[in-house]
């Protein structure tokens, strides 16, 4: 009797656990790392470790490319070692973007805590957010840092050729080594919801159906609600005059990553109403010649007038491959070609106009962040394309082979890259206005 009331205490045990782990699933929140926080030590290196690295590239910004001990730096810090892959290239991509290394560190490096992101993801990824929720700092293994780098010229020529991508924008590169403790690689990315005082409800949008549902949680104000697919039937994307741009963005984005063999990267979709200021203010003399310099500025390089091509970022990838401390290295299938850089030509009037339109540029609003905000006539839309590594390789093939014998006539995610971007950017068609 005794044994069986042990065994029932245990199994009701394990199913408490099993509920509290279900809802930490679930719930996406967002968490202070202060001194009693498990990661408060890891953040506390992570910001000293940045600071050193950012003042680095602050001391050597005059270079005009990498040199080739810049593609990975190793500092070495009291109790830990920080590593910087390609700092150059990052920072002149932070350039482009009108973020100045000053207010990068003070925002990476500030004393105030990071905030740790919580969420349902499938990945053993850690998130952090700065303080000012400005930028992002995502836990990465060492495969996707090796894909990042790999592709890191197309991905920067793309940039170059349409400066108003809707892809997330990476600013940097980092592994952070606590010797016998742990070897961390983790990317700085610039928020897509910032600022985000007012954003109520968030989306993380693939195009599919299968497991696309999010029961909304009302379990609190430090909980944050991201839905799905599902969770957007009945609604839509009203932009107004720019949902042409939208839709045919969200192609050339789809086709750049389909020419990388990549597949199960999202749309994160977030909106707010326009205040009555921000409605007027659009329409204004000052704010549109405003916005017009905030456009054209970006047909500037996000790589400079003389970007950084293959040795140095070859051997970023090799600094990378070279590390067999952590988990065996998954190959990166059909990587594919990079968007040729554009020439930049002697412009009038005429050709300014028809440089605008072939790269694909918008009147940017006059705001912070303004590459992930969309204003349509009543609302401002923050949309980003994020999670853009996971490759179609034999274990996705499998996955997309069990899928189809297990949901037959189903939409899922882990589908052929054409697939995928098809399907993707059809969402968008039938979901904007």
């Amino acid at each position: 009797m005794a044994q069986r009331r042990a065994a029932g205490t245990s199994r009701a045990a394990s199913r408490r656990r099993w509920w509290h782990l279900r809802q930490r699933w679930r719930m996406v929140g967002v968490f202070e790392v202060n001194p009693e926080h498990e990661f408060y030590h890891l953040t506390s290196m992570i910001k000293e470790g940045l600071h050193a690295a950012i003042q680095t590239t602050m001391d050597t910004s005059g270079q005009d490319t990498p040199a080739a001990e810049d593609v990975k730096v190793e500092q070495t810090q009291e109790g830990f070692e920080m590593e910087t892959f390609a700092g150059s290239v990052f920072s002149k991509l932070r350039r482009s973007l009108d973020i100045t290394e000053e207010e990068y560190m003070k925002s990476l490096c500030s004393e105030d805590c990071y905030l740790q992101f919580v969420s349902n993801s499938k990945s053993k990824a850690d998130f952090f957010i700065t303080n000012d929720k400005r930028f992002f700092l995502k836990t990465q293994s060492r495969r996707e840092v090796n894909f990042l780098l790999s592709n890191l010229q197309a991905y920067m020529d793309h940039l170059e050729k349409y400066p108003h991508s809707l892809l997330v924008r990476f600013l940097g590169v980092h592994r952070i080594v606590i010797p016998n403790q742990i070897k961390k690689y983790f990317i700085v990315m610039q928020s897509v919801f910032y600022p985000d005082e007012r954003i109520n409800i968030r989306y993380d949008i693939k195009g599919c159906e299968l497991g696309r549902w999010t029961d909304p949680d009302k379990g609190g104000k430090r909980v944050i609600t991201v839905l799905k697919d599902n969770n957007f039937k009945g609604q839509s994307v009203a932009l107004g005059q720019e949902k042409s741009w939208f839709a045919n963005q969200v192609k050339v984005d789809a086709a750049f990553l389909q020419g990388l063999n990549v597949l199960d990267y999202s749309l994160l979709l977030a909106h707010q109403p326009l205040h009555r200021d921000e409605l007027e203010g659009k329409h204004s003399l000052a704010n549109l010649v405003l916005r017009t310099t905030k456009s054209v500025d970006l047909v500037d390089s996000p790589t400079g007038s003389d970007p950084p091509t293959g040795p140095g970022l070859r051997e970023a990838v090799a600094a990378v491959a070279s590390d067999t401390t952590d988990e065996p290295q998954a190959a990166a299938e059909d990587a594919g070609e990079g968007i040729p850089l554009q020439e930049m030509k002697e412009t009038s009037t005429d050709s300014e106009l028809q440089e605008f339109l072939e790269h694909h540029r918008r009147l940017l609003p006059n705001c912070k962040n303004a590459i992930h905000v969309v204003d349509g006539p009543d609302q401002r839309y923050f949309v980003g394309i994020i999670d853009i590594f996971t490759v179609y390789g034999w274990k996705k093939r499998l996955e997309n082979v069990w899928k189809c014998l297990r949901y037959p006539g189903r939409a899922f995610s882990t589908v052929r890259p054409a697939k995928y971007s098809h399907r993707f950017c059809q969402w968008i068609q039938n979901h904007s206005q």
